[in-house]
């Protein structure tokens, strides 16, 4: 496979080909974290702060690879999450830095080689040790000083772009293994670094952006241990305390670090690439005088306090609210149907099926403690239950909505009511899905015997459930007799979803059949352009 040029629509893929894997890994990577606390979140932290830059990146204004790199770097250190994610910002900075400095040299910049990949590697370890004021071996650190040799060594020597970030992975793994040997607390508790199995996490996901392969790492496992400081409870501080800072220069930033020093530890004090707010992270058991350190130096805000106490952090603990509604769609507009009246989109795209692994990204992608998911007819049960009992794990409650169709989806969004109590919630959109009579009408392709008689191509067929109910001569045709049949039981309102290539006037026909036929009945139509059937109908 020819190697992938790395410009700004490649560098967005590899930002969220990280997120899913490190969704992939977030458990792995929890299980090792032994240090400097053993809190079992070095994972989750790196997943959020990594969401945060991905959703910066989506904004972003402009598509160039200079922009691209700024937003990703100023958004995962606005949303930082812990010691690992603050240190995960600063590799990121790393990159924008570098790839700022060689579009300013080179007057232009479309695309990142290996020269500059490897340059920002370099920068990256530069900026973190001065986050964190020190270069503790068995670390991240360590990691990404490999990393960082091996990219320049294989730039020096000529290597392309795949070739460099290939080196520098593979020396990334190689020093991961290391770190065991370094730090006594990870040799102690049989563990590599979780940040740096994190860090070689995104190198992975890098070289399969620009390659195409897959690498294949070993699963790190903690050894078993019924011994020793890891296997026992140790007097680490109560809380991690962050924040951002504002209006802090660079001695007030030294000055913090002294008062912070006294009060905790696990300290990383790291700058925007404009240097004009810091991100500010400490374990200690006094957060409020973590906090009151900074009244003096600047302007806090965003302030973050979490307990430390109570074994394993659970991912739930970063949600941004409460619920959500997560539907699945096809076509442009219904994606813009659906989000327009408040839910959380995952786009079905061609024939592509949703997996369990779509699924969980979405679910986290949400933000929500809670999802209320509409599938409307896309996902297969079985993708649906391991998405659910996936997300389960990550401490999100999951209601299935029962939404055969998007126009069932669309009742069950429209009494959706975020104050409700969830269980409540979920009935009343069940009910309105479920009390939502629908069809759809499909366009014959050959002719053929069906329940209703023979069709030939171009005709209409009028379906519900799996039954063809009718034969038009057309779509429009069909989807008139569609509508009778649906209304035999009553209804007031009808939904018609119009799919890709049906022309305007089947909807004005439709139109004009229920003016004329169903008095008292209303009848509404949007273009959603979804594949497949012609249009999809729904009753009420």
């Amino acid at each position: 496979m020819v190697p992938r040029r790395l410009d700004a629509i490649a560098l967005r893929d590899w930002v969220h080909r990280s997120v899913d894997e490190l969704i992939a890994h977030t458990d792995e990577i929890n299980r090792l974290n032994v240090f400097p606390v053993a809190d079992a979140d070095t994972g989750t932290n790196m997943l959020f702060t990594m969401r945060s830059g991905c959703a910066s990146t989506d904004s972003a204004a402009g598509s160039d690879v200079v922009t691209v790199a700024a937003a990703l770097a100023e958004g995962a250190l606005t949303g930082a999450r812990g010691n690992s994610g603050i240190i995960l910002s600063q590799i990121l900075r790393g990159l924008a830095d570098v790839i700022a400095g060689a579009a300013a040299e080179r007057e232009q910049l479309t695309e990142i080689d290996g020269a500059v990949f490897a340059s920002a590697l370099r920068h990256a370890v530069a900026l973190v040790v001065t986050s964190i004021g020190e270069n503790v071996e068995g670390t991240i650190t360590s990691v990404l000083q490999a990393a960082a040799t091996a990219a320049e060594d294989a730039a020096d020597a000529g290597h392309d772009l795949a070739g460099v970030v290939a080196c520098g992975a593979d020396a990334a793994a190689a020093a991961l293994e290391d770190t065991t040997r370094q730090l006594d607390v990870l040799a102690e508790a049989g563990v590599v670094d979780a940040g740096g199995r994190g860090l070689l996490v995104l190198l992975d996901a890098m070289t399969t952006t620009v390659t195409g392969r897959v690498t294949e790492r070993r699963t790190y496992l903690p050894a078993e241990r019924t011994s020793g400081p890891a296997a026992t409870a140790s007097a680490a501080p109560q809380f991690e305390v962050m924040y951002l800072l504002r209006g802090c220069d660079h001695a007030g930033v030294e000055a913090l670090r002294e008062r912070l020093a006294t009060l905790g530890d696990s300290i990383v004090i790291a700058a925007s690439g404009g240097g004009d707010h810091y991100s500010v992270h400490v374990h200690t058991d006094d957060a409020g005088a973590a906090v009151e350190a900074a009244l003096d130096l600047g302007a806090p805000s965003r302030i973050q306090i979490t307990s430390l106490a109570g074994g394993a952090a659970r991912p739930a603990a970063g949600w941004s609210r409460d619920r959500a509604v997560l539907a699945i769609v096809d076509g442009d507009g219904a994606e813009e149907l659906f989000a327009g009246e408040g839910a959380r989109v995952l786009r079905r795209h061609g024939d592509t099926a949703i997996s369990a692994k779509h699924l969980l990204r979405a679910f986290v992608d949400t933000g929500a403690a809670r999802v209320m998911v509409l599938p409307n007819g896309f996902v297969a049960a079985e993708e649906l239950v391991a998405g659910c009992t996936a997300a389960t794990g990550w401490g999100i409650d999951v209601v299935p909505v029962p939404t055969g169709s998007m126009v069932q989806g669309l009742a069950a969004l429209a009494v959706h009511d975020a104050g409700r109590q969830a269980v409540d919630d979920g009935y009343t959109m069940a009910r309105a899905a479920a009390s939502a009579r629908h069809g759809s009408v499909r366009v014959a392709t050959e002719e053929a015997l069906t329940w209703a008689g023979m069709c030939k191509p171009g005709d209409g067929l009028g379906i519900a459930g799996d039954e063809v109910l009718l034969v038009g001569d057309d779509v429009a045709a069909a989807g008139a007799g569609l509508i009778d049949l649906l209304l035999t039981s009553g209804g007031e309102l009808i939904t018609v979803l119009t799919g890709a290539g049906v022309d305007d006037s089947v909807g004005e026909a439709l139109q004009d059949h229920v003016h004329r036929e169903h008095l008292g009945a209303e009848l509404v139509t949007y273009h959603t352009g979804h594949l497949g059937d012609a249009l999809l109908i729904g009753v009420e």
